[in-house]
């Protein structure tokens, strides 16, 4: 299913489950590395106001602790919540269970994380065949010379700062920002040297 706004998770594990389930941006907070990072809360805060976000940390006192710190720095028209039940149990990977006992967002079923997600109010395209239409591909990047060519590792550096976008973010990463922000009209005008005078 593909969901409109952003969903914000704790971790790698989280965002690779949730990720079998939609297609859409999915945003990992690193844990309490979102406290410090200022790079990641400011694309937190433009994904927030372009398509709206939904927090989905785990049940347990860090996720609502992150929850919080997320809702503080986020205007609440632009956030919406969905929340995993108490589940208690041990995922997979690990050797013993969490702190408290509980499953996180990893160790739910997909079905259980897609009625999260609806009972949440996420805005979701259940038609099949809507995906990817209109989007900014690989392709338009490289032809943009923003991968795949001699400095285009600089220029997305370079559009990166000038958007505000962490600077770590691989070309795929990019590829994934830039079409939760911005259409492919919007990008090539925002490349072209009269949109560089309006960054």
């Amino acid at each position: 299913m593909r969901v409109r706004e952003a969903i914000i998770v704790e971790g790698r594990c989280d965002k690779a489950k949730l990720s079998s389930l939609i297609e859409g941006t999915i945003v990992e907070t690193g844990g309490f590395a979102i406290f410090k990072d200022r790079e990641k809360m400011e694309l937190i805060r433009q994904l927030a106001a372009k398509r709206g976000v939904i927090i989905l940390t785990d049940s347990d006192g860090a996720g609502f602790l992150i929850r919080s710190r997320l809702s503080q720095c986020l205007p609440p028209e632009q956030v919406k919540h969905a929340y995993i039940p108490d589940i208690y149990g041990k995922e997979r990977r690990k050797a013993r269970p969490s702190k408290e006992g509980k499953l996180g967002v990893e160790g739910m079923t997909l079905t259980v994380l897609e009625d999260c997600l609806r009972r949440a109010g996420a805005d979701i395209d259940d038609v099949p065949g809507n995906e990817g239409k209109n989007g900014i591909t690989k392709a338009d990047l490289f032809e943009l010379g923003l991968c795949g060519g001699e400095g285009s590792a600089e220029r997305r550096k370079a559009l990166q700062r000038r958007l505000g976008l962490p600077e770590r973010l691989s070309a795929n990463g990019l590829l994934q920002a830039l079409n939760s922000l911005y259409s492919k009209e919007e990008l090539i005008r925002l490349l072209s040297p009269e949109g560089e005078d309006t960054l």
